[in-house]
């Protein structure tokens, strides 16, 4: 070997070293990085000088895979985060706060007007439970409509956030795919492009596929397109406000229904499909059995005419918003029912028509003609109404025959049994997550001592090559001496 090659060996060798070097301290640095993938230095030799090609370690499986976990526990999250502010409308059963608990209170109430029906504080606590009953009612579903309401603007939020991250993307994927074209180093670039997927995964289920050139398309796990050279638009308008009758719109991928029932391929799951799933699902069945509950609490209440079976009844202790007519529909009666002024004794009214009836004009609706004050038949029907079993729709998810009482606590066991469910799913997504991004990180992480003990091979590989170095150039230094 001539002493000219021996140097190109030694200095092509020092910068090898130096660039691997470089890798092995970018790798130590990214150890606390979860989005940082472990870099590869790899000596590649040709007819010149030896040189470093940089890679990234990479397991294309295990990372689809962490992403459909992340997509799937986000949409869980949302959905047992909802669920839990739905059931502060039960509370702690033993303390009475629930509506069954009210129901309860209401049913005792009258029963002690009925064993002594002179007694007007028995019948003021009466109309006061009923009261209590009627607010819970009211609280219960505001607190369901705030519940959407919140979940409407979380969704707005969630798409705002994945427009955001497509345009960051698209930045991300141009520069690998420019780095690709001319030769450069890519690795990080990869690792900023695989971080911007992973926070989308969150909001929106995505699949991937890679294209020549290292370029990447983005399409939503229903198989709409979210980013083909360009990022499409995600679009959602949200609701200012929201009532028992209120429906959310759709979130939109280049104007396409992608959510809802207008959707023909809705998205399958993300945060996004978590929130929607709350405010179009969960809380409106919630709503529906309060709403069928306050109906039957107006219907069971209300005022007969005394004088015909065919007679109109009319709203008696409870009402709609106060109308006389009964219902006919029950949407939204958990927010608008509320205690008849006739028996309020705090807005002027008589609690002892609870006893007599006469909350409407009419002496058909009279029930203690004689004014008697044992007269306690009226008071012990509408206990016996109070318990009778109703009929309950399909989709309220109550029994389809059962008491007030028995439909108010299945409605607190069925939010419960739907919120622990949501619980166990969390529990579920959450350790298949944590095995997928286990298995990735042991694929493409760092570990501390493998590439600090790199490290200390590299410093042998270095000092070898300078050792050749100085060894050449003595030789050299010899043979200049000797022609002098």
């Amino acid at each position: 070997m001539s002493l000219s090659v021996a140097m190109k060996a030694a200095r092509g060798a020092l910068q090898a070293n130096a660039t691997s070097t470089g890798v092995v301290s970018r790798n130590i640095a990214g150890v606390n990085d979860p989005a940082y993938s472990r870099k590869i230095a790899s000596l590649v030799t040709t007819d010149g000088p030896v040189r470093v090609v940089v890679s990234r370690a990479s397991d294309t499986l295990l990372f689809d895979k962490t992403l459909r976990s992340t997509s799937e526990l986000a949409g869980r999250t949302a959905i047992l985060k909802g669920l839990t502010s739905l059931e502060d409308t039960v509370g702690d059963t033993e303390e009475g706060s629930s509506v069954s608990a009210k129901i309860g209170a209401v049913k005792i109430a009258l029963a002690n007007a009925a064993n002594q029906p002179s007694d007007i504080n028995l019948a003021k606590a009466a109309v006061a439970a009923a009261k209590d009953l009627a607010r819970t009612l009211n609280q219960a579903s505001t607190t369901i409509q705030k519940t959407r309401l919140s979940a409407d603007q979380d969704i707005a939020n969630s798409v705002a956030t994945v427009n955001d991250l497509l345009g960051q993307f698209d930045k991300a994927n141009k520069a690998v795919v420019f780095g690709t074209a001319t030769g450069a180093d890519i690795s990080d670039a990869l690792d900023n492009r695989d971080k911007i997927l992973a926070q989308l995964s969150q909001e929106i289920g995505i699949h991937t596929a890679v294209r020549a050139g290292n370029d990447m398309a983005i399409y939503a796990d229903n198989g709409a397109p979210l980013f083909e050279r360009s990022a499409r638009t995600v679009s959602f308008a949200a609701t200012p406000a929201f009532g028992a009758s209120t429906t959310g719109n759709a979130g939109l991928i280049d104007g396409i229904p992608v959510t809802g029932n207008s959707s023909m391929m809705p998205l399958q799951s993300g945060r996004i499909v978590g929130l929607m799933t709350v405010r179009d699902e969960a809380a409106v069945t919630y709503q529906n059995q309060l709403d069928a509950i306050a109906g039957g609490l107006i219907n069971a209440f209300a005022e007969t005419d005394k004088n015909s079976a065919t007679g109109t009844a009319l709203a008696g202790l409870f009402t709609d918003a106060a109308n006389a007519a009964l219902p006919t529909v029950t949407t939204g009666l958990a927010s608008s029912i509320q205690v008849n002024a006739k028996a309020d004794p705090e807005q002027g009214g008589n609690p002892f028509t609870l006893r007599d009836g006469g909350m409407n004009a009419g002496t058909q609706y009279k029930y203690n003609v004689a004014n008697a004050a044992s007269y306690a038949d009226h008071l012990r029907a509408l206990q016996s109404a109070l318990g009778a079993d109703r009929s309950f729709a399909s989709d309220s998810e109550l029994p389809a025959s059962a008491s007030l009482l028995t439909a108010a606590g299945a409605s607190a066991s069925w939010l419960e049994a739907t919120r622990k469910g949501a619980s166990t799913q969390v529990d579920s997504e959450s350790a298949i997550l944590n095995s997928a991004s286990n298995a990735l990180s042991n694929a493409t992480g760092v570990n501390r001592d493998d590439e600090v003990a790199t490290m200390l091979e590299l410093e042998k590989s270095y000092a070898a090559s300078a050792k050749l170095l100085a060894t050449v150039n003595a030789m050299l230094q010899t043979l200049l001496d000797a022609v002098r």
